[in-house]
């Protein structure tokens, strides 16, 4: 059964950092590019940051870029999201989705398989 299991959200105060991660199981991640998506209460669902399947490229909203840092551990199967100097407007459910392509795409109508997200709360 192919499936993308998002973990490590949770309520962080403004400033605070979390890592949230995105492990695959019933296939490897190797030739998926994989992207963080979220979305905040009322809103759609808005891109966050990809990485490309070797993990040469990455890609960010500039609403995260300098905050945010992609990753990926093919080994592990897994990448993450490292979010730091997080701001309540950060707060949103978080998806990471996967993608077979090379490149890193930012329209969700490119990815195959989403996991069923992570909640952050940034507030104090």
């Amino acid at each position: 059964q192919v499936q993308l299991v998002e973990s490590g959200g949770g309520l962080v105060q403004p400033g605070g950092s979390l890592r949230l991660s995105c492990a695959a199981s019933g296939f490897t991640l190797d030739y998926y590019a994989i992207g963080w998506f979220r979305q905040a209460p009322g809103k759609e669902r808005d891109f966050v940051s990809v990485i490309t399947w070797g993990g040469g490229t990455t890609n960010y909203a500039d609403s995260v870029k300098g905050r945010f840092t992609i990753s990926r551990d093919n080994a592990k199967n897994t990448v993450y999201l490292q979010m730091n100097s997080l701001k309540p407007e950060d707060t949103a459910v978080y998806y990471c989705a996967a993608a077979p392509l090379r490149v890193g795409p930012i329209r969700e109508y490119r990815y195959d398989y989403w996991g069923q997200g992570t909640q952050v709360t940034v507030s104090s």
